[in-house]
Parts: C-alpha cells; sequence; structure tokens
C-alpha cells in the first residue's frame, strides 16, 4: 500500500512577537453623547470608556493591520518572507472578495504565504491564535502571522444607543513560532448559535440591493442579554482553559479578556476567583470595543505600562457575536 508523507512539526509554540495600531484619533464621550441623549458620566458608569480610537475616513482595515503586523514581526526578530500563513480576524473588511488577509500578505513582503479571513468578531483572535498553534505543531507552518483588526466606526449609526459608542477602530498582530518549551496552552472554542440575534446586523445587503431606500446596515446588540451571557457563561470557559493547560489560577499572572465592557470584566475577574493582585487589562477605557483586535490591545499596555513582562502566564478569552468564544492560557511575548 502507497503510504502518504506527513509533516511533524515542533511540540511547542509561543508567541514570539507583538505589535498594535490605534486608529488615529481619540475621541471623548462628550462627542457622541448628543444624538444618544446621554452623557459622559453614564457612559463611563455603564461601561468604563472614557475615550474610543477611531482611523481616519482614508483609513482602511488593511492599513491598519500593515503597521501592527510589520511591529510584531520585527519584534519577533524574523523577515517578512519567513512567514507561512496569514491570518487577518475582522469582521469590517468591506469587500466580500478578495479577503484582507492576501492584501495584508502582500503589502508586508509575506507572498506567497498561505492568507485567509476568518469571521469570529470579538473572539476572532484567539480563534486565530488556535489555528496559528495548530499549524505550527504540525509542520504545516513555521511562523504564523496572526491579526485581530477592526474598523467599526464604518458601521455604526451615531443615534443607536445600544453599541455605537462603545466601539473603535485599531488592529493587534502577532508572530506564532516554534518553542523549546509550552507557550499556548490548549485552545477551548464553541459557538452558541441560538444567540446569534444578540448582536447582530440591522439588515442584509439582500435588502439594500433589492430596496435602493432601504438604511444601510448597521450593528446592534441586546446589551443585558449579552451583559449576562458575557459575565456568567464566559467565567467557566476561562477556567476550562486554564485546567486544559494544566495550572491553576494562581499561577496566571495576567488576565486579557475580551474588552467589551468594565464591568463585564470584573464581573469575570471574580467569577473566575482569580488573584486579587493578577494583572487584569482594561485597554477599553482608552481605546473602547476594538472587537478582534482588543485582546492584543490589551495585552500590548499591559506590557508597556510594566504590569505584565514577558514569559507571564496570561489567560485570554475572545467571546461574542455568533455567539462565539475562545479561550487560551499563553506566554507573554
Amino acid at each position: 500500500m502507497t503510504t502518504i508523507n506527513v509533516r511533524r512539526g515542533p511540540e511547542y509554540t509561543r508567541i514570539l512577537g507583538l505589535g498594535v495600531c490605534r486608529g488615529e484619533n481619540a475621541v471623548p464621550n462628550d462627542d457622541l453623547i448628543e444624538p444618544i441623549d446621554s452623557s459622559d458620566e453614564w457612559i463611563r458608569k455603564m461601561t468604563g470608556i472614557v475615550t474610543r480610537v477611531r482611523a481616519d475616513k482614508e483609513t482602511s482595515v488593511v492599513d491598519l493591520s500593515e503597521k501592527a503586523s510589520l511591529d510584531a514581526i520585527a519584534q519577533a526578530g524574523i523577515e517578512p518572507s519567513q512567514i507561512d500563513a496569514v491570518i487577518l480576524s475582522t469582521i469590517s473588511h468591506p469587500h466580500i472578495t478578495p479577503g484582507g488577509a492576501p492584501i495584508l500578505a502582500d503589502r508586508i513582503g509575506a507572498s506567497p504565504a498561505a492568507a485567509y479571513d476568518i469571521s469570529a468578531a470579538c473572539a476572532g483572535y484567539c480563534y486565530g491564535i488556535g489555528q496559528a498553534d495548530a499549524l505550527v505543531r504540525s509542520g504545516a507552518a513555521t511562523y504564523v502571522l496572526v491579526v485581530g483588526a477592526e474598523k467599526l466606526s464604518d458601521w455604526v449609526d451615531p443615534a443607536d444607543r445600544s453599541i455605537s459608542y462603545l466601539l473603535g477602530d485599531a488592529a493587534g498582530a502577532v508572530v506564532v513560532g516554534p518553542s523549546d518549551t509550552p507557550g499556548i496552552g490548549p485552545t477551548v472554542w464553541g459557538s452558541e448559535g441560538d444567540g446569534a440575534e444578540l448582536i447582530y446586523q440591522t439588515s442584509s445587503w439582500l435588502d439594500v440591493r433589492d430596496d435602493p431606500e432601504a438604511p444601510f446596515p448597521t450593528l446592534r446588540q441586546q446589551g443585558p442579554s449579552v451583559f449576562k451571557w458575557a459575565s456568567f457563561k464566559m467565567p467557566k470557559i476561562a477556567l476550562e482553559a486554564i485546567e486544559a493547560a494544566g495550572v491553576t489560577p494562581d499561577d496566571i499572572k495576567a488576565f486579557i479578556p475580551h474588552q467589551a465592557n468594565v464591568r463585564i470584566i470584573d464581573q469575570m475577574v471574580k467569577q473566575i476567583g482569580l488573584p486579587k493582585h493578577i494583572a487584569v487589562g482594561k485597554d477599553i477605557v482608552d481605546s473602547g470595543n476594538t472587537s478582534a483586535a482588543s485582546i492584543p490591545l490589551a495585552t500590548e499596555r499591559l506590557l508597556r505600562d510594566g504590569d505584565a513582562k514577558s514569559g507571564d502566564l496570561a489567560l485570554q478569552i475572545g467571546f461574542g457575536a455568533g455567539l462565539v468564544y475562545a479561550a487560551q492560557v499563553i506566554a507573554l511575548p
């Protein structure tokens, strides 16, 4: 019987480099409150957000991704040509095709790397990390670029009180590669499609095609239901990721959840039972909710501010529209 050759890669992987790019403009609450008949005090109380970053009109998801990616590759100490695969997680690239990843790969000098987009919203970055870990360990790739990038300001209704004032624009990128020691724990992930209506687009593009008078589709959420789901169901997933990694909550030095809402983050810390001294990512205060970009942004801020350091074990978890979720324990780059 003829056999098929099978690739085998290294036993372990880790994140080797990190880069971020925030939108060019800091937008304070006061700039958004009139259309939603609200106040700076209310937004701070309900979400913890003081400002959010938003990109110039001409800046694209790929533009944001390019800078973050080049910084991540430089920190990893490799050349762009050594990247074997590019995974771009985004829900805001405005084209059905071509995807953003092949364009990004070409711009940074990574072609002919495999390149594809994934759509898993706020969990997309963690989905990408899980895929990159598997690609490297299987031998299908040596270095994988994972990018979470969003330009959500293009998809908001300024008068919407459910989600518009939360959202920002940014990109975060990491290089995943081989390691002599474990640096990425098993990914615990899943979906709850029966909750798909909790975070949604107001109408289909087919509706716009069929009715020239139809409004441009924008994002909405059912805030109280999303809060309850994230605050009380996601801690269980986080604990499963800790167990799968073979560590305990006391071993975790940093907690980096999707930056959805400071009240959700605080409730998750409590529900998981993490130590009080742990560093907790709260980049949302100044950057807003940047969906797939939010975890790498929060990671970068913890490292830059000295609240965490390279090699520390961090628990990261993404969760959101779909509904989908993913979590891993990682060693910080």
